[in-house]
């Protein structure tokens, strides 16, 4: 599966028709259920005063959802947006940080086991989700967007989708939303589809989440694809921690705003996107 495929299918967000917003319902859509995660024999958290006696915090991340986590050319060193923040928190928590790298359906699973301590991997802040983990302030703020060919203008507005047709994946909920607002679906596997279809003329739009669009346009470079429009809420990415981690939180948070402060998660969010995403 693609990156682009995986950025379609693996954030999810129910919208409302009147006001076309989203209320976010996890991070990576179809793949991203909770479900049987084991969170009924979730360990104990993790302390900052154990994390700083190891010197070390270990952390959950795929390793294959560019440009988030992954390798580059397949085989480099692990790198990308949620890594280099990662790597910037624990510098200002004075420890190393160690990455272990898991199948996104493993890694709520590998944290209630405590084979590490938080995630790092795009994890959208949910109700349901604070029910059995902790979070961050989130670094990452991305809401839904409408993609259409540079210069048209017919659309401005979700409400606009109404007749026209949209390239999207059944099995994400952008598809839902589309649907919501009267769009004609148009299938397709995933984003690099959905763009090749749109720059050809043959769909009139196609909706995603804006990193989805940022990333393609820093990747590629190409100027012909524009938002027209964006959804009023937005998904709220953080690192996530078992319940009973409260001063690492904390000790997190306030890295996370040091960080945000002097300029340093903006930097980060500019060399992978192009402009700051980091909230």
């Amino acid at each position: 599966m693609t990156s682009h495929t995986r950025l379609l299918t693996r954030r999810v967000l129910a919208a409302t028709l009147a006001a076309a917003t989203l209320s976010l319902a996890a991070c990576g859509g179809g793949p991203d259920k909770a479900g049987s995660t084991g969170v009924e024999d979730q360990k104990s958290g993790t302390s900052l005063a154990s994390i700083e006696k190891d010197g070390v915090i270990t952390v959950g991340t795929e390793g294959t959802y560019r440009p988030f986590t992954f390798h580059e050319g397949g085989s480099g060193p692990l790198t990308g947006y949620d890594v280099e923040v990662m790597r910037a928190v624990a510098d200002e928590l004075g420890v190393e940080v160690k990455f272990e790298e898991t199948q996104w359906d493993a890694i709520f699973a590998g944290l209630n086991a405590g084979r590490f301590d938080a995630i790092a991997n795009q994890v959208s802040i949910t109700p349901e989700r604070t029910k059995d983990y902790a979070f961050s302030t989130p670094y990452t703020v991305s809401p839904g967007v409408v993609v259409v060919r540079k210069g048209d203008t017919s659309i401005s507005s979700f409400e606009d989708l109404r007749g026209k047709t949209t390239a999207q994946s059944l099995t994400s909920n952008w598809y839902d939303l589309a649907k919501q607002n009267g769009a004609e679906i148009q299938n397709v596997e995933g984003w690099a589809q959905a763009v090749a279809l749109l720059e050809q003329g043959r769909v009139d739009a196609t909706v995603n989440d804006s990193l989805t669009f940022l990333d393609w346009q820093k990747t590629e470079g190409k100027d012909t694809l524009q938002i027209a429009a964006r959804t009023q809420d937005e998904a709220r990415n953080a690192i996530a921690f078992r319940q009973g981690s409260d001063d690492l939180v904390t000790a997190v948070d306030r890295a996370l705003e040091k960080l945000r402060k002097d300029g340093t998660l903006t930097r980060i969010s500019e060399k992978y996107f192009g402009e700051d995403v980091s909230g």
